[in-house]
């Protein structure tokens, strides 16, 4: 890949990020009325949002492991 072609990719990379983070920003963090507005699968809108570590749930609160419960 030469420089040009991975200028190019990196740009591309950056917009598709840019869009995602403005659309959610616009439906307060609602994934399916974001994939809806933008005309995608809530599915393939979830997969974008790892691939751009934008996966945070759509309360907005990070994810927490629920409490362990022990055997007494």
């Amino acid at each position: 890949m030469s420089k040009g072609d991975k200028k190019y990719y990196e740009a591309v990379a950056r917009f598709k990020r840019e869009f995602l983070e403005e659309a959610l920003a616009a439906h307060n963090g609602n994934r399916t009325h974001t994939a809806r507005t933008l005309g995608l699968q809530r599915t393939y809108l979830l997969r974008l949002l790892r691939e751009f570590g934008l996966n945070q749930p759509a309360n907005g609160k990070p994810r927490t492991s629920l409490p362990s419960v022990s055997n007494r």
